[in-house]
Order: C-alpha cells, then structure tokens, then sequence
C-alpha cells in the first residue's frame, strides 16, 4: 500500500469521525444551558445606548488622549 492510499484511508475514516465529533462539541458547547444570558446580552450590544447616541466621549481608554 503506497502512502497516498493510506493517508486517502485515514482521511476518509478517522479526520471525518474527528471533524464531526467537533462539529458535536460546538453544537453542544452553544445550546448548553445557561448560555443564553450570555448570548443574549452580546445580541443586545447595539441597543445598549438607545435612547441617546454613545457619543464621542465614551469611558474607553483609546477616547481619552
């Protein structure tokens, strides 16, 4: 058996099982509970200034020259 049969064996088995057990993972690891407060405040990041603009004097350090 030459390498490239091999590795073209291994690629087709073991990397597809390894890839799809991650893809699992991170499926699992987003819908876990107790994320969606999480997940919910990042959503939130665009409305947290709604009823006035942020304006240029935000507290970040860059802001402050």
């Amino acid at each position: 058996m030459d390498a490239y049969s091999l590795f073209r064996e291994i690629a087709d088995s073991w990397v597809l099982l390894a890839m799809f057990l991650f893809f699992a993972i991170v499926v699992i690891w987003v819908f876990r509970p107790g994320s969606r407060a999480i997940y919910k405040d990042t959503a939130n990041i665009p409305f947290r200034h709604e009823d006035k603009p942020a304006g240029d004097e935000d507290e970040s350090p860059r802001a402050q020259h």
